[in-house]
């Protein structure tokens, strides 16, 4: 059985879901490395983290889209991520 990791989501307190570790740990790695404390869109965070992925864990950036807005509201809910109310919405770090 493939390692496993919990995460959460904002969007449900107190919910924990499972998750592949290698993907989690990948593009959460992807995802630290490209967001700042200047305010980003899900477009400009998913066209960084996709420069820095691993080709064996995300084959051509296969499921990158999930996999980012799994670690998104993951640190969002821990606190790392911040959310802001503009049109697009942005994130940077907290």
């Amino acid at each position: 059985m493939a390692d496993k990791v919990e995460v959460l989501n904002v969007n449900q307190p107190g919910q924990v879901g499972r998750v592949d570790a290698a993907k989690y740990n990948a593009m959460k790695s992807a995802m630290l490395s490209t967001v700042t404390a200047t305010p980003m869109t899900a477009a400009q965070m998913k066209a960084g983290v996709l420069r820095q992925l691993p080709d064996d864990v995300f084959p051509g950036g296969s499921t990158a889209g999930w996999w980012l807005k799994c670690v998104q509201l993951d640190l969002e809910a821990r606190d790392i991520l911040q959310r802001h109310q503009t049109k697009p919405l942005t994130w940077s770090l907290v």
